[in-house]
């Protein structure tokens, strides 16, 4: 993951004990000072721009391809075309399939009631090419550490 490292360091030194009520035997060498120092290292890590920014294209990329293999699905299944819901999953992916109508010389294969829409499926492919090519541009103008 590309992430952006920020840490703060906190330094607290402590001075000796006071060692003056005890008297050092007068053969004895006095014992060094030491100083202890107990550092405090705060790490906070957050995605960086180009993360957050190829996040947010999957998500909404995915919404779009969530919609279109919906209504795959919705017409393979014959779904009721007076529901609510079916209606606006017809209507809102009708907007992402319309630029891949007519690519290839059918849009649909009917078996029955049931229709496989062909031009979803080209518009699938086309979307999740599309999805690679934006997150590939991310990347590209991405800092390095």
């Amino acid at each position: 993951m590309d992430e952006e490292r920020v840490v703060e360091r906190q330094s607290v030194t402590t001075p000796p004990a006071d060692t003056t009520p005890y008297a050092e035997p007068a053969g004895y060498p006095p014992e060094p000072v030491i100083q202890s120092s107990v550092v405090s290292e705060t790490v906070r890590r957050s995605p960086s721009g180009a993360e957050t920014a190829r996040r947010a294209v999957v998500f909404l990329f995915g919404i779009v391809q969530a919609l279109i293999v919906i209504r795959i699905v919705l017409l393979l299944a014959w779904a009721n075309q007076d529901n609510e819901l079916v209606r606006f999953i017809y209507d809102t992916s009708a907007f992402f399939i319309g630029p891949f109508e007519g690519i290839l010389r059918t849009n649909a294969i009917s078996a029955g009631h049931s229709v496989l829409d062909i031009a979803a499926l080209v518009a699938l492919v086309g979307w999740t090419v599309l999805e690679f090519l934006v997150i590939a541009l991310i990347r590209i103008g991405r800092r390095e550490p």
